[in-house]
């Protein structure tokens, strides 16, 4: 296979995470011959997700302590004397404090092994030495259909299809895509029915099970987790997509959202004097909702509106530009309950560093947002946030680009230090932190500086039909700006929300039990989204570097990333958008791709060579939704 792949290449990208994978699509696209490596064995970076066994390995191996002068120095014999070799650091320097706490029951999980998990590879072909070519690929059978994003009404049903890997997932360990069932409003599969039983019987015990299991909750054991293992798809980094954020602008121009499918969050949620609440979004949510008096009705309203166009109205703002907003939401006559509302639910700014025009800009791409997919602005990918790299690094192999996994690269360049820090923590838990109808929703929640000096925590829990956990549990990420180490930062606010205690020590409690863990794990994240071509020394001029991810809400600063300078907002970052148009200024950046019938092959009239993904409008036809027509052929991969 290696003798019939290329020997020059015109772009080399490093790294895999959303960044990199943009700019790699974005090149192949244009034309470029990208060779794509990454010294990891799975796709995503410090992007990925991974399913549960997954994610312990990458435990494992965070947990080691790296030896700072192992490594390979066999390069240097290559180097010839017009050439001059930049090391690069062969350890993973980005994670620190790793920490994980099982509080599930653990009987019998040493001999339990995770479901329909393949054979463990040879370790020879797992070495990072290795020169094993990974291409991003797939069969045809295994594609599933997937139409990309548009505006549609909030009220159109969300279906739900599945790709064909996990992003961030180890080739021999992707998720269990085939082994999720998808059944109809009264499709009854006729493996259920047994000789001698009637339809209606079959009907009669279904319900009695459905009213037991709502009656008795299911006791989730740690062996259960492992077992079910590939349920999961746990990201490494917590973000959601604004719905008219530049992320999402980027998949439906390039199209590339037809790899993936997304969910509404569902709701957004408030923490306020030890309790848990919905906030209201929509005008409609607003004037339905019971926790507000009919005052604090049309005050929200009226304030809400000026904010969609504050712009317009600059008297109102401008003598409190050098104010904070949580000031400046006290001098507009709100209530507390109302000034909470805006400043963590709404804005999701910090209250101690927060200005006026920042607070006013965030609440107003909030409401922007809204309405476009549902009645909140937040969007999340089904499984998990590691699919979004994923599917450009399927479009970069579309078009060409070849992928090399577990192939380290072992001088370049060498990473300045850093001390900027975010902290997370992912909890299982065995039930959602409010109790709703419907036990299948997405929310995100902003809990306030518990002391003063401490910052704000991001919690987003994700249900199972997200594709993130197994049934009758939550995926729950935790992110702030680390103080300390993640496990001391975000102690207190898992404590307020949450019990730590074993199952045995939980048995008995009445209806206000808090969500059990059933495990957890703490870790720090270096914060590199700062990091630039200034933050490295004597690089050449064909050289560039991308940024990894901040502890923002969305994924806007892998694409362009912005700094508010008191007056507007300007790019300051060379992210995917910038890096590309300076490498190539008369190209556009990531068109939408050919139709088929428009591709022209070369000379010999023989068709390229498949990269594997098959076309799922040949063998799965999509119904797509109406405004989507124009967008519903793939490019050919034939």
């Amino acid at each position: 296979m290696a003798d019939n792949l290329p020997s020059e290449f015109d772009v080399v990208v490093i790294g895999t995470g959303l960044p990199e994978s943009i700019i790699a699509a974005a090149c192949s696209r244009s034309g470029q011959r990208v060779l794509h490596v990454d010294s990891r064995q799975y796709y995503g970076g410090n992007w990925a997700s991974f399913s549960f066994s997954g994610l312990l390995s990458w435990i494992k191996e965070n947990q080691k302590t790296a030896d700072p002068c192992e490594g390979n120095t066999r390069w240097e014999e290559l180097i010839l004397e017009n050439e001059e070799g930049i090391p690069l650091n062969k350890a993973d320097q980005t994670i620190q404090h790793v920490e994980d706490f099982c509080y599930a029951s653990q009987d019998l999980a040493e001999d339990v092994e995770e479901a329909g998990a393949l054979p463990k590879a040879p370790a020879s072909v797992a070495s990072a030495s290795s020169e094993v070519i990974e291409e991003v690929s797939g069969t045809p059978e295994a594609e599933e259909k997937c139409f990309p994003l548009e505006d549609r009404p909030s009220g159109t049903k969300d279906e739900e299809t599945f790709p064909d890997s996990a992003a961030g997932s180890e080739p021999e360990c992707t998720a269990d895509h085939e082994a999720v069932e998808v059944t109809s409003l009264g499709e009854k599969p006729c493996d259920n029915v047994t000789p001698g039983q009637s339809v209606q019987e079959v009907e009669n015990n279904e319900a009695a099970s459905i009213v037991e299991a709502a009656a008795e909750p299911r006791k989730i054991t740690y062996s259960q987790i492992v077992k079910e293992g590939r349920r999961f798809n746990i990201d490494l980094i917590s973000k959601l997509l604004y719905s008219r954020g530049l992320l999402i602008d980027l998949l439906i121009k390039s199209n590339v959202s037809r790899y993936a499918e997304f969910k509404n969050v569902t709701r957004i949620l408030a923490f306020r004097e030890g309790r848990v609440e919905q906030v209201p979004c929509s005008r409609a949510d607003v004037f339905n909702s019971k926790q507000l008096t009919m005052v604090e009705k049309r005050m929200l309203m009226k304030f809400l509106t000026f904010c969609l166009d504050y712009e317009q109205h600059p008297d109102e703002y401008q003598g409190h530009k050098d104010s904070k907003f949580s000031d400046y939401l006290k001098t507009q006559k709100l209530t507390p309950n109302l000034q909470h509302f805006i400043l963590h639910s709404i804005a999701m700014v910090p209250e101690a560093d927060c200005y006026t025009i920042d607070g006013l800009k965030a609440t107003q791409k909030f409401l922007q947002c809204l309405g476009r997919y549902g009645n909140t602005p937040f969007l999340f990918p089904l499984y998990g946030q590691g699919e979004i790299p994923q599917c450009f690094c399927r479009m970069c192999a579309v078009f060409g680009g070849v992928y090399c996994l577990r192939h380290p690269v072992q001088c370049l360049v060498v990473d300045k230090e850093t001390r900027r820090q975010i902290s997370r923590a992912v909890l299982i838990t065995d039930r959602s932190i409010l109790k709703a109808s419907s036990d299948q929703q997405i929310s995100i929640l902003t809990v306030p500086p518990m002391e003063p000096g401490q910052p704000a925590v991001c919690l987003i829990e994700l249900c199972s039909s997200t594709m993130t956990c197994m049934k009758n549990t939550y995926l729950v990420h935790l992110t702030c700006s680390s103080i300390k180490t993640a496990k001391e930062d975000l102690e207190p606010v898992v404590g307020q929300l949450f019990s730590e205690s074993t199952e045995t020590e939980s048995e008995g409690a009445g209806e206000g039990q808090k969500p059990q863990i059933l495990w957890s794990v703490y870790f720090n994240m270096r914060d590199s989204s700062g990091v630039d071509r200034t933050s490295y020394a004597n690089l050449p001029p064909n050289i560039y570097v991308c940024s990894g991810p901040d502890n923002a809400l969305g994924n806007d600063c892998a694409v362009k990333q912005f700094h508010y300078d008191g007056d507007s907002w300007c790019v300051v970052g060379r992210q995917a958008e910038a890096i590309f148009q300076e490498m190539f200024p008369s190209e556009e950046f990531c068109p939408p791709p050919p139709n088929p019938e428009d591709i022209i092959y070369d000379g010999d009239g023989t068709q390229p060579e498949d990269p594997g993904f098959g076309n799922p409008s040949e063998t799965n036809p999509e119904t797509l939704p109406e405004k989507s027509t124009e967008e519903s052929e793939r490019p050919s991969e034939e």
